[in-house]
């Protein structure tokens, strides 16, 4: 079996966007509904959690149990993704005042992450979310903003836990 990176789908439009660019990368990747983490074995090296239709904050919301990956594989959620770990490790998602959806540049950006080599400050993203993170989990700091969004990107290091709300 291949090493591989596991995408947990909650239902994004991006799911296979995701996993053409994990693949354009020569980098094995599988998707799996998000219920389906039970797969979690040697060969995973990384989890990504995609994006999803529905509010972190709706009863009906996809959950995922973070279980068998938190601390064991590194972690990354992109925008709804971003915002379930943010609000299962104790962060604080809000509606957005403005429903992002569109090209956005990023303002500030920590190399440091590892998360944007050879990404530069005014770097194109593309955000699509009617919530946002408004208060970091503990142990995590931002990595990354736009004009919009002062929380556009997550990072726990020590925990290799990360987010971006693009």
């Amino acid at each position: 079996m291949h090493n591989m990176i596991l995408i947990l789908d909650c239902g994004s439009q991006y799911t296979q966007l995701i996993a053409r660019r994990v693949r354009e990368l020569n980098i094995y990747c599988e998707i799996h509904p998000f219920t389906d983490t039970h797969r979690m074995d040697a060969n995973v090296k990384g989890v990504i959690i995609s994006g999803s239709p529905a509010s972190v904050r709706d009863a009906n919301a996809p959950q995922l149990d973070l279980s068998d990956i938190r601390g064991k594989y590194p972690l990354l959620g992109v925008c709804y993704g971003a915002q379930y770990l943010a609000k299962a490790e104790g962060g604080k998602v809000e509606a957005s005042e403005t429903r992002e959806f569109g090209r956005a540049n990023l303002q500030s950006i920590d190399q440091k992450s590892g998360l944007f080599k050879n990404m530069e400050i005014g770097s194109q993203v593309w955000m699509s979310h009617g919530d946002r993170i408004e208060k970091l989990p503990s142990g995590f700091v931002v990595v990354a903003q736009t004009d919009n969004s002062p929380i556009a990107a997550i990072a726990h290091p020590g925990r290799r836990l990360f987010g971006l709300q693009f």
